[in-house]
This record gives structure tokens, sequence and C-alpha cells, in this order.
């Protein structure tokens, strides 16, 4: 059993396949290694090369490997899911050269305008609605599942499936594997440690982020996005928020959690390109003295 610690590139403020405020794909696969991690996620389809030989090149001249991919989606417009299933397909085409790439992460679409944080859609679901998000989970989950990989959901800040309540329904109502995220699971009133515990046969993945409830609190106070409070580090690295990360890490071993965690912390957008590396390398050290 062992546990092996990467970086996504949501670390590096990558929210995009493309945006003139994000770091460069090459810059960020260079610091990513320089910073201490062994593995890396894919970050939104087209960030990276995603062709090979091209990225298998650029990984092994780093000694990285590639542990996963993500894809999005809106799980209440079948529609979306129709074209997530697309963009499954290639993601699992390119995973398939990655012997240590099990997984491909399912993020769902926010309730709220990214930047605005005003409401796009109802954040509370009919029963109607929420039979038709389930499935749609399990829709996503059961297509990646043809490709030999495993899909994992993964609850999300202004997300339909975002408090311990709605992880359970939705644990209850899919056979559905997780991608748990710390730090937004803090975020929406949760506790990362014992909940995993309490599911650890469900969650074979995991995201390692912490959150600040200070800056929590000033958020709900003052109605920002969750844009502007990313901005104001609502998500710090691991060790610096409200997140045991040695305890953490105990219970991933009395669980015997084997494989990778994955450090993903939302840094978009970057104030200079300047800002990642420190921070990485530091979540990288105070992970380590957690024991990880």
């Amino acid at each position: 059993m062992s546990i092996k610690v990467g970086i996504a590139p949501d670390s590096w403020g990558v929210w995009f396949p493309e945006h003139e405020k994000q770091t460069p794909w090459n810059r960020c696969m260079d610091e990513m290694r320089e910073a201490g991690y062994d593995g890396v996620e894919l970050g939104p389809w087209g960030y990276f090369p995603n062709r090979n030989p091209a990225l298998e090149q650029e990984l092994n001249k780093r000694k990285l490997a590639l542990v996963a991919g993500t894809a999005g989606g809106d799980f209440l417009d079948d529609t979306s899911i129709d074209e997530m299933c697309g963009t499954i397909d290639d993601i699992a085409n390119l995973l398939g050269d990655f012997p240590e790439a099990e997984y491909i992460v399912l993020l769902p679409a926010m309730y709220t305008d990214l930047e605005t944080g005003e409401l796009v859609m109802n954040p509370n679901l009919t029963d109607a609605q929420w039979a038709k998000y389930a499935r749609n989970v399990q829709r996503a989950a059961d297509h990646v599942e043809k490709h030999g990989l495993t899909g994992t959901f993964h609850p999300h800040v202004d997300c339909h499936v975002q408090t311990e309540e709605q992880i359970e329904r939705l644990l209850e109502d899919t056979d559905v594997m997780l991608c748990l995220d710390t730090g937004h699971h803090v975020y929406g009133g949760g506790e990362p440690i014992s909940f995993y515990r309490k599911h650890a046969d469900r969650i074979p993945y995991l995201h390692i982020k912490d959150c600040d409830l200070a800056v929590k609190a000033e958020m709900n106070d003052k109605k920002w996005s969750f844009a502007k409070a990313v901005t104001e580090d609502i998500m710090v690295e691991p060790g610096r928020g409200s997140i045991d990360f040695e305890k953490l890490h105990d219970v991933l071993i009395e669980k015997n959690y084997d494989g990778w965690v994955v450090v993903e912390q939302d840094l978009f957008p970057v104030k200079s390109f300047e800002v990642p590396l420190p921070i990485a390398k530091r979540g990288r050290e105070n992970l380590r003295k957690a024991g990880f």
C-alpha cells in the first residue's frame, strides 16, 4: 500500500483550456516537477498537449506520471451530458497510454456565475430534477467505465451536490464513486476526515486543498462570487487552513488507501506567474510533514 502525491494545473490558476491570465502549460509542467510532485492531472481538456506522443514525451522528460483527467457538464441537461460523454471518449483514449491513469473526474456545473456570483440555476432541485441529475451522473460514470476507467464524481462549490447531506443522497441513489475534495467539502460545511472514514469504500481518489473559514465568512457577508473569493485566498495550501492533514493521513492508512492524492488549489486568476510555484512547494512540504 502506498499514497502518492500529485498536483493539478488548477494549482497554477488553470481553469480553462486557454486564457491569457493562465500560466503557459510548459512552465506549469516544469514547476510541477520543481515543486516536488510525482504525478499530474490533465486539467481542462486541451490545456496540456492532448495527443501522443507529444504528451508522453513532455511528461517523461520531467519524470511525471499522468494520473487522471477531468470532464465537466451540466447534469440537469441531457445535451450537455451527450457532449461530456464525447469528451470522456477523447480523454479515455489518451489515458489508455498511461498505466497510472485510472480516473476521470466528473465535474458538475455551478448554480452561480463564476465571475459575478449571481444565480444562474435554482440551487434547490425538485424531486424530478434530482432524479434526472442522479441519472446523468450515473450515465457519465457508466460511460467512463466502458473504457476500463473509473468515473469519480467531484462535489463542488455552489453545485447541487455540495453538502454532506447532498453527497450522501447521491451515494444512495447511484453506485458512482467520489473524488472527495477536502477544501470544497469544508466550504460546503462538511468535515472531510470523518466523512472519508465513513465512506472510504466509495472514495478511491482525493483532491487535496485547504479552506480558510475566515475568508469564507467574509465571502458570505460581502456576497462575493467564488472567483472573487479565490483572489482573496479562500482556498489555501494544505496546512494553512482548517484541516488536520496528519489526521487525514492516519485515516487514509487506517482505511488502506492505495493510490494518488492530488493537490488542487484554486488560484485563478493568478496575480503573476511567479505566484504558484512557492505555494506549491510549501504545500508539498506541509504534506510531507503530515506523512504524505
